[in-house]
């Protein structure tokens, strides 16, 4: 997708009186800053969405790759100048340029901070009245319900764990339903992370069913991002959804079971940016989900939640198009105009479409001649609920 096919693209048209036509459209956020670590190859991911919703952008990587991020970005410079100013893309190469850009909150419409937690709580602080999109910890859980498949599990739980353990949606704690003690499910699952290297910190309450047990673990929020992890047993799924609230950081949440009912009601009460069924916590990312790339994921209420690709760099704003008309005359005489909030078509190809459909009855189920009944007026002075 191309800054033409994603900026100004109409999501809703109405007509709310006559003459007079609204639409929400499609815009770029504005200017981003993105900071990122480490890995140079967020660079051009980033500078390529950025580019694709009409973004201006500001790059600072880590230190460690600073040669890698140079060349890089000279790349993008390049494959800019035939189409746009160089400068829509720009690349800072100084700690102490962070601080005082993030006082520029009049020109930097959004922060989004790549890394560890320490790097994303550090850009909270100092961004001040600028937004920041991140997220702070990747605390994920597996949890293995009562009615599983046992060699599903062992996949699923293996590679959460063991596939990337550095990346922000590997699992950090395994649920286990109490019945899996007893089950072969606890024993088998134990003896593949250790045969995979994974050091097991217990929690309390499945500490109390082993007969030896090392100290158990206090703080099940440490993010190891390394081939560590806890292990708790809990009675009910309900406790386990209470566990993943308590301590998890609302990143991603997984579910092994074959029980349809169980399975619904974990993805309706869980409160996380994704929540999965019977597949590894590893799907949480934007290649995966079929955005193309990622900026990074939002553990965030507000706007772009999850994997964040083109959509999450938009936002949106309202065009009205009228005649002449004020608010006067639909609050006052006795002629006042009324609204219809009538939906339109978002094009007039869609609107030639439904004349062809409303013409033929035959081929059209939703025709009728009580077509008018979608449309309603509303007197400004009177409430619609």
């Amino acid at each position: 997708e191309s800054a033409h096919q994603t900026t100004n693209q109409v999501l809703r048209r109405m007509l709310i009186a006559e003459d007079m036509v609204l639409e929400q459209r499609t815009v770029p956020i504005g200017v981003l800053m993105v900071i990122f670590e480490s890995r140079p190859d967020a660079l051009p991911q980033v500078a390529a969405l950025s580019i694709a919703s009409g973004n201006g952008l500001m790059l600072k990587g880590g230190k460690e790759a600073k040669h890698t991020n140079q060349m890089l970005f000279g790349l993008v410079q390049r494959a800019l100048e035939k189409y746009c100013p160089t400068t829509a893309v720009q690349l800072i190469t100084s700690r102490e340029e962070i601080s005082d850009l993030l006082k520029l909150h009049e020109f930097i419409d959004l922060v989004i901070p790549r890394g560890s937690s320490q790097l994303v709580q550090s850009i909270q602080k100092a961004a001040g009245s600028i937004p920041v999109m991140g997220h702070a910890e990747g605390i994920c859980h597996v949890y293995v319900d009562k009615g599983c498949d046992a060699e599903q599990a062992k996949r699923i739980v293996v590679d959460a764990k063991c596939n990337y353990p550095a990346a922000c949606n590997a699992m950090e704690t395994l649920l286990l339903h109490k019945s899996h003690l007893t089950s072969g499910v606890f024993h088998s699952l134990m003896d593949e992370l250790k045969r995979n290297s994974v050091k097991i910190h217990i929690g309390p309450r499945l500490a109390m069913h082993l007969p030896i047990s090392p100290k158990p673990l206090e703080d099940f929020g440490v993010e190891y991002g390394a081939l560590e992890c806890n292990v708790e047993i809990v009675d009910t799924l309900q406790d386990a959804v209470q566990h993943i609230h308590t301590h998890g950081s609302s990143h991603t949440d997984v579910i092994v079971t074959e029980d349809e009912t169980a399975a619904e009601e974990f993805t309706s009460t869980v409160d996380s940016a994704c929540v999965f069924v019977n597949c590894s916590s590893r799907f949480a990312d934007g290649y995966r989900f079929g955005l193309g790339a990622e900026v990074g994921i939002s553990t965030s209420r507000i706007h772009a939640r999850g994997p964040v690709g083109i959509q999450g760099l938009l936002t949106t704003k309202w065009v009205l198009v009228g005649n002449g008309q004020t608010v006067s005359e639909f609050t006052a005489g006795d002629n006042r105009r009324s609204f219809l909030f009538k939906a339109l078509p978002l094009t007039d190809d869609d609107s030639h479409s439904s004349d062809d459909c409303s013409d033929s009855s035959d081929d059209c189920s939703g025709s009728s001649d009580d077509s008018d009944d979608e449309r309603f007026t509303v007197n400004s002075d009177e409430k619609l609920l």
